[in-house]
């Protein structure tokens, strides 16, 4: 049996910061990264569109989500972690904070962490699922490899892209350590509107204000991005960042106000004068939105009012039917809460044992906030680890 000072199972986001972290803080100790699959950093490699946005300039709690949400917000703007030192690369920030590789490929992220434990002598071992571990702590792989560590990290994320391996099995590891873990949910994700409502607008693409509300009409969030007509619903940056909102609340709906920086009154304007000149019902909208958008928003407003009609323009709801699910969501909501470890992450069931990024319940909106969570909860493990003080 193999004996480690410290076995990091999940070779992903977290568990490659975390073992580059260790040896930073210090070079002597033996380090082990368990990967299950046969590359490790592989969803990290695909985030961000494949652009790799690490972090957001925005950061700040309202972002962060779950039982774990306050804890990690404090790690995150409390321990003073540059996680960009992670990494051998510039940085860069587009206009709406989103703070990317100045390359934009995200698989130089997983290169640089994956150089980094090469150099530094942590030992990663792929296609090395961990499949039993006992206190003590002794591991056992699918391989029946046995494998020794004085401390363990819990890195093996959540339920969510299982084509990267996060296929919520390994939670079973933190039931065998006394560990529960909550309803899980996809985030980050498509969502499911019915074919009914958008069955003419497949393959469109348009800038809108999108607006969630559950089904009393209760506000959830707001945000502006790109929204994505498909044949199951809708996609995109502002439905991804409104699905994190919705997750598990039935009968909420999507807002759609198309146009953003287009007042109501000069919409309406431009309908009356298209009145005036003699244009179909159905074309009251050609050249203010793509004529597809148009025809659907007077199908459904079923009036020549300009005023009525400019309102649609602005609150084109879509019912939300669901998503589809954790194969294609980004993010995973729920996990071990946030009672069970202390302000070092450090298990409360079993000493020596941490518990780092989504295995942990906390979730962040779409923009870069879950790997901030990653690398940061990985720093503060490794710091805890190896003597640091800890988040009160």
């Amino acid at each position: 049996m193999q004996n480690f000072d410290v076995v990091i199972i999940g070779g992903g986001a977290a568990g490659l910061a975390c073992a580059a972290a260790l040896k930073r803080e210090d070079g002597s100790l033996d380090v082990a990264v368990c990967e299950k699959g046969e590359r490790a950093g592989r969803k990290l490699a695909a985030t961000g569109n494949g652009q790799g946005n690490i972090s957001n300039l925005d950061m700040s709690p309202a972002h962060y989500h779950g039982s774990a949400a306050s804890l990690a917000y404090g790690i995150i703007s409390g321990g003073g972690y540059d996680i960009k030192s992670l990494f051998d690369c510039l940085f860069v920030s587009d206009r709406s904070g989103r703070v990317y590789p100045a390359g934009k490929q995200a698989s130089s992220l997983s290169d640089c962490l994956i150089r980094s434990c090469s150099r530094s002598g942590v030992k990663l071992l792929l296609n090395a699922a961990v499949t039993q571990i006992e206190k003590g702590f002794v591991l056992t792989l699918a391989s029946g490899e046995k494998l020794g560590a004085r401390t363990a990290v819990f890195a093996f994320g959540g339920a969510a892209q299982r084509q990267f391996g996060t296929d919520g099995k390994s939670y079973s590891l933190a039931h065998s350590m006394g560990h529960t873990v909550t309803g899980l949910l996809p985030c980050i994700v498509q969502l499911k509107c019915g074919t009914q409502h958008i069955k003419t607008l497949k393959g469109i693409r348009a800038e809108c204000l999108v607006r969630a509300h559950d089904k009393g009409g209760a506000p959830l969030c707001e945000t502006s991005g790109d929204v994505i007509f498909t044949d199951y619903g809708v996609s995109g940056n502002a439905v991804f960042y409104c699905s994190s909102y919705v997750a598990g609340k039935e009968g909420a709906y999507l807002s759609l106000g198309f146009l953003p920086s287009v007042r109501e009154e000069e919409i309406a304007r431009n309908v009356a004068l298209k009145k005036e000149l003699g244009y179909p019902d159905s074309e009251l909208l050609c050249g203010t939105l793509h004529n597809q958008i148009g025809r659907a928003i007077m199908r459904r407003c079923a009036s020549t009012d300009p005023k009525v009609i400019a309102h649609a323009v602005k609150n084109f709801t879509l019912p939300i039917e669901g998503s589809l699910g954790f194969d294609y969501a980004q993010v995973t909501r729920g996990g071990i809460p946030a009672d069970e470890v202390d302000g070092c992450l450090q298990s409360k069931k079993a000493d020596g044992l941490y518990i780092i990024g989504e295995a942990l319940d906390v979730d962040g909106d779409c923009g870069g906030y879950n790997l901030t969570w990653a690398f940061a909860s990985a720093m503060h493990a490794a710091k805890a680890i190896c003597g640091g003080t800890c988040y009160d």
